[in-house]
């Protein structure tokens, strides 16, 4: 049997694959505790700097396999809550991790599938992507594994509404129209899409980066103005005197890559 998750790690970048093509990378808990471990400790590992979210096969992720964590059974409200908070680590965890997360999205995206879209930082679609908030056409809530607050933040309340009330499927083109992903290429040439995201990011300082995807994460749930310009007045003032800003700088003058030291 081969392995549900694939960790590439290329540098500074960080390929993680859903490795369950024939089951169209449907959640079980093996993937689901080793997406949790994993970034976790990415927490602790400051050389990687990026981290590319992708899937083999014709689907991104068509969410839970019902079939494989017991589908049929009677289970306990203690165990489906158990549940319940044990598949919404991954969730947590990315949102948590330092490092931001590009999501290269193809086909179906469903349920817990279309969460961990929605919890990267950046989503780029293939032309087949679509994606929905399966729960509800399953007869449970649509507000789920962090749907009910990912998704009002990137399309807005009223297209949030719609789709979590429906389970309609959103598409990758209208997922384009509405801002929930930033550009829709041919499946093959998701990866090569990846790749100016990557470069460009790299450019930026090391602690700049991870301070950035702080910031947003903070300034998105801010009661207001103050609280946000607060945040930006602490990560600037903790980036503003780091060797890293100098050489951004001196690369920036001097029309060059920058050189980055320690992370």
């Amino acid at each position: 049997m081969s392995e549900p998750l694939l960790i590439d790690e290329q540098g500074p970048v960080s390929w993680i694959t859903l490795n369950r093509p024939d089951q169209l990378n449907t959640l079980i808990m093996p993937m689901v505790d080793g997406l949790v471990d994993y970034f976790h400790a990415l927490a602790e590992r400051p050389e990687i700097r990026i981290v590319v979210l992708r899937a083999e096969g014709r689907a991104f992720c068509a969410g839970l396999d019902l079939a494989a964590d017991g589908a049929g059974s009677a289970p306990t409200p203690q165990a489906i809550y158990r549940m319940q908070k044990r598949i919404g680590n991954v969730y947590r965890a990315m949102r948590a991790c330092p490092q931001p997360i590009i999501a290269l999205v193809q086909g179906a995206a469903c349920g817990g599938g279309f969460s961990l879209a929605l919890a990267a930082d950046i989503r780029i679609a293939g032309q087949s992507a679509k994606m929905n908030a399966a729960y509800i056409r399953a007869g449970f809530s649509a507000c789920d594994m962090g749907c009910s607050y990912f998704l009002p933040r990137l399309v807005g309340l009223s297209v949030a509404s719609e789709l979590m009330m429906t389970g309609r499927f959103i598409d990758a083109q209208r997922a384009l129209a509405t801002g929930l992903v930033s550009e829709v290429v041919a499946e093959e040439e998701l990866v090569a899409a990846a790749r100016p995201y990557i470069a460009e990011m790299l450019k930026t300082t090391p602690m700049g980066l991870r301070l950035t995807k702080e910031g947003l994460n903070h300034a998105v749930d801010a009661p207001g103005l103050e609280a946000a310009m607060a945040m930006e007045d602490r990560q600037q003032s903790l980036t503003a005197l780091t060797a890293d800003c100098a050489e951004a700088q001196r690369a920036f003058f001097g029309k060059r890559d920058p050189e980055y030291g320690d992370h």
